[in-house]
């Protein structure tokens, strides 16, 4: 077996854990804010996010490390390929950099969610307006994650296929 297999094996199952995590949020996400308690709810929402994150941003850090793993082993690393004319030149090269955009792009919103916002709406008294507008805006971002992370999976999936 190469190198190759359990490295992609490792990134596929990091980034099941991680966009399934988002997933399992949008649809909790409802169910808890039917809890009539504001500060259960609150409460309830500041642990199921903590001990996602930390899962989360663990899964994160494995992605890239086997997916620049993957670029290496693929040959797709270094200046004789990330030149425009063979990146950009290619269908493989747009989707690689569609995928890449995508990753970051969601990392971007995965960490003002988890670092700024998340905890901002955390520290708001529970049940208050403040609380409510930055937990709307925290549901907003963690939905365009979603809908980011479902363009990726079609991305990867292109770029398994050859572009």
């Amino acid at each position: 077996m190469s190198f190759s297999v359990p490295t992609v094996a490792l990134h596929v199952l990091a980034a099941m854990l991680w966009v399934g995590g988002m997933l399992f949020f949008a649809i909790a996400a409802p169910v808890l804010r039917q809890v009539g308690d504001d500060r259960l709810r609150a409460a309830l929402f500041d642990a199921l996010g903590r001990r996602f994150r930390l899962v989360g941003w663990i899964c994160v850090a494995i992605m890239l490390t086997t997916g620049v793993l993957q670029l290496r082993l693929r040959g797709w690393w270094g200046p004789a390929f990330w030149n425009g004319r063979s990146l950009l030149g290619t269908t493989l090269g747009v989707t690689l950099v569609w995928k890449l955009g995508l990753v970051a792009f969601m990392i971007a919103v995965q960490a003002v969610h988890d670092f700024w916002l998340g905890p901002k709406a955390g520290l708001a008294t529970p049940g208050s307006d403040e609380a409510r507008r930055l937990r709307t805006r925290a549901a907003a971002l963690a939905r365009l994650n979603a809908f980011a992370a479902i363009a990726l999976v079609y991305a990867a999936v292109r770029l398994a296929r050859g572009g």
